[in-house]
């Protein structure tokens, strides 16, 4: 054990780390917080006025899309031509089999010694890097010129608006590193560098020994390290298993967002992994690199913190739907209820990144459902890559919420090519249903077809919050408990476009940070509210949660609070009537057999 002083010397060590990690920046107004009593259920008026002082600066999101760094250079254009005529089921096992020959080749211990990290993943854990590799190995083969002609590199463009070019090469000294509005970081309990969002791994390998380093001094005390505030940062700490995720941000989120952020990050590492194969591989060996079987998912995990930044489906862990008339809904349902195979479990058709419709397996959702969280995840990994629009992809895929432990096999493909908006997405348990559930797939084509459903989707559009018909309304969020059959499908949310003045992506995510702050004094764990008036200098917001519904408005700064609670009757009468439209209300089922496969005997690892 070490002594007093000696503990002393490492605590001042690490306290100066530190601070040299975390830059200063402009300090930003403190949250004034309200000093009302908080309102109960029976309040007639039960209005919590906070006026912010100052308005917070605008801020810009960052985006970028990460280089995939898969070792495909000895494939010949020859390789890529007959990897492309075969199932992408079967390609996964050749192109895995060479990815483990290089990892054999390449891969060394500290000592210089050939390391037994490729027969780690060959003892029964084959699925654990076969996700990653099998998808982005295809597109690594476009991006060097060898894949499908006509299409553009996944590696190069993505299904949402990322655009920017990459900070993976981003010099880590520079004060424009660090001006960064939010850095995550993951690592090994180790300290073996996983994940940075901005700046390479091995960059950051001497900034992540120090934020190890934390965490262990506190773990020895018999305590665990959740969080460090300063006055420009947050920086959040959250361990999953083996692996320690951080965030360090000079945003003003509240600490459970950023961990709820970080637990998003997790999940899309479990959903190409699996938890139980990584907790297998670092039981196995502690300093296990784990980029190698996630090598070419940054820009998965880069889309990942862009949507979270950008989407507020994530703020509101709920899905935002399509609007479309119920009738053409139902049309839609029907036709994947027809289409079905043994041991098909989810069949979800997607359009413009919003939810058409879902249908689901009727013994499965007898004990569980698909979580928002999942959904998001498989949206965010279908927009990730321009790679899902090459053809038919057959890939496995891992449901953090619904199981962490065992993967789905999921059959994707867009149904409207070269456009690619419209995306049909089935999830099987069984791993070699690939051909059947293709036939699915064709059944679905020309179903849809007979009654031109691609065109009216074509034709279906978010809508203007003019429609609503209050004025001085400038957008809002409304998010429903009492849908029907509720704890059955899926939680929903439904807001308009942003328009004017909100059309620029500095307004956008200025709102939406306006919006994150009601939802963390709404959801305060300490003194949670039902009500917020917020008064700003640019606008006025108020927040409303009930047993009903949870409401985000945001109004003309000279909105007094009278004329925003009509305007918010209003609304709610709205919404009400549009209901159907707007939401999913009854979600379809089929039984694809007699006795199909309960949710937790979807395929494990062995």
């Amino acid at each position: 054990m070490h002594n007093m002083d000696k503990g002393d010397q490492e605590r001042q060590t690490m306290d100066e780390k530190l601070d040299s990690f975390i830059s200063t920046q402009p300090a930003q107004t403190d949250l004034q917080v309200s000093s009302d009593v908080i309102p109960s259920e029976n309040d007639a008026d039960p209005i919590v006025e906070d006026i912010f002082p100052d308005e917070r600066g605008d801020r810009t999101v960052q985006n970028q899309n990460g280089h995939t760094e898969l070792h495909l250079g000895d494939t010949t254009s020859e390789d890529a031509t007959q990897l492309q005529a075969v199932p992408l089921d079967i390609q996964k096992e050749e192109i895995t089999d060479f990815d483990k020959s290089v990892s054999a080749g390449m891969s060394e211990t500290d000592s210089g010694k050939v390391s037994e990290d490729s027969a780690l993943v060959d003892n029964g854990h084959d699925d654990s890097g076969e996700f990653v590799v099998a998808m982005l190995a295809r597109g690594k083969l476009e991006e060097q010129g060898m894949g499908l002609k006509g299409t553009s590199s996944p590696l190069s463009e993505t299904g949402t608006a990322l655009g920017a070019s990459s900070h993976r090469d981003e010099d880590v000294t520079t004060e424009n590193w660090r001006q960064h509005r939010k850095h995550v970081f993951v690592l090994s309990e180790a300290g073996k560098p996983i994940y940075s969002r901005y700046g390479s791994e091995e960059a950051l390998s001497s900034t992540m020994g120090v934020m190890m380093a934390l965490v262990s001094f506190v773990q020895s005390g018999d305590n665990v390290i959740r969080s460090v505030y300063s006055d420009e940062h947050t920086v959040v700490f959250m361990q999953q298993g083996p692996l320690v995720l951080v965030s360090v941000s000079s945003s003003r989120q509240s600490e459970q967002q950023l961990r709820d952020e970080l637990l998003y990050v997790y999940n899309q590492i479990v959903s190409m992994l699996t938890q139980a194969s990584i907790t297998r591989i670092f039981e196995h060996k502690k300093n296990y690199d784990l980029r190698r079987l996630l090598a070419g998912s940054e820009k998965i995990l880069d889309g990942l913190l862009n949507l979270v930044d950008s989407d507020p489906s994530f703020l509101l862990s709920a899905i935002h739907c399509l609007p479309i008339s119920s009738s053409f809904r139902d049309s839609l349902s029907q036709i994947l209820q027809k289409a079905i195979t043994p041991n098909l479990v989810f069949s979800i058709l997607i359009a413009k990144n919003q939810l058409l419709t879902i249908v689901q397996e009727k013994m499965v959702i007898e004990d569980a459902r698909l979580d928002p969280a999942d959904l998001h995840l498989l949206l965010n990994l279908i927009g990730a890559s321009s790679a899902f629009q090459a053809g038919e992809i057959w890939t496995p895929i891992c449901l953090p919420s619904f199981n962490p432990d065992c993967y789905f096999y999921a059959y994707i493909s867009y149904l409207d090519p070269p456009d690619c908006t419209v995306c049909l997405l089935l999830l099987s348990t069984d791993k070699e249903a690939f051909y059947a559930v293709a036939e699915c797939k064709r059944k679905i084509e020309e179903a849809m077809l007979a009654q031109n459903a691609l065109s009216s989707i074509a034709k279906a559009q978010s809508y203007s919050v003019s429609q609503v018909g209050v004025s001085d309304l400038r957008h809002f969020m409304y998010k429903p408990f009492d849908v029907p059959d509720n704890h059955r499908q899926l939680t929903q949310f439904t807001s308009p476009e942003l328009e004017a003045p909100y059309s620029s992506d500095e307004e956008k995510l200025r709102l939406l940070d306006l919006y994150r702050d009601l939802h963390s004094r709404i959801h305060s764990t300490s003194r949670p509210l039902k009500l917020i008036y917020h008064v700003a200098e640019r606008e006025t917001l108020l927040a409303w949660v009930t047993s009903k519904f949870e409401l985000y408005t945001c109004f003309s700064p000279l909105v007094t609070k009278a004329c925003a609670i009509n305007a918010i009757t209003k609304l709610l009468r709205w919404v009400k009537k549009e209901e159907d439209r707007l939401f999913i209300r009854y979600p379809p089922k089929y039984s694809t057999t007699p006795n199909p496969k309960s949710s937790r005997d979807t395929q494990r690892l062995s």
